[in-house]
């Protein structure tokens, strides 16, 4: 398993040791004593999500507020998503950047998503399934959105698919409505 980091020191890329014969592939896809290794602290998962999403359709950019916030750790099962980070702490160097990572499930790559950014991706294939590891349980009272295509963010979302968004994720505010 090795690891890199992104754009965003604290975002990571996780690539697993995947073995592959003529009869297919295996991966072990979570180690809690490896994982909590290569991101330099324990982290502790209570919650798994998966979601099954058509081209095209942007879910995010989403995060919980504090002490609810959620750490994450997203996998793609099938097909192809570009899955992005925005930095939301308000004391970082890096608040208001973002990182963008393709990832596919021929790739078996995965990001590691602490507190404190805010998540959300868009499918490129014809359809793809997103599966990911919270660190707190989802709780609607705290849960929060940006604005996608906020331009003081600027995400370089990839071109020639046309966005699909949830009515919610449409009306999230942009950056400048997190109050330093």
């Amino acid at each position: 398993m090795r690891i890199t980091d992104t754009r965003l020191p604290d975002v990571k890329l996780i690539e697993p040791d995947v073995f592959h014969d003529e009869r297919g592939f295996f991966l072990e896809s979570f180690n809690q004593a490896r994982f909590d290794a290569l991101v330099g602290q324990s982290v502790q998962f209570v919650q798994d999500n998966h979601s099954h999403s058509r081209r095209g359709v942007v879910r995010g950019l989403h995060y919980q507020l504090a002490p609810r916030a959620q750490g994450k750790l997203i996998r793609v099962l099938q097909g192809t998503i570009f899955d992005v980070a925005v930095d939301i702490r308000h004391d970082s160097p890096t608040f208001g950047l973002w990182s963008g990572t393709e990832l596919t499930a021929d790739s078996q790559q995965q990001i590691w998503i602490p507190p404190g950014f805010a998540h959300g991706f868009m499918v490129l294939s014809e359809s793809a399934d997103v599966f990911y590891k919270t660190t707190d349980y989802w709780c609607r009272d705290l849960e929060r959105g940006l604005r996608w295509n906020d331009p003081k963010i600027g995400i370089a979302w990839p071109g020639g698919v046309v966005p699909v968004l949830a009515e919610k994720d449409r009306a999230n505010p942009g950056l400048d409505a997190l109050v330093r």
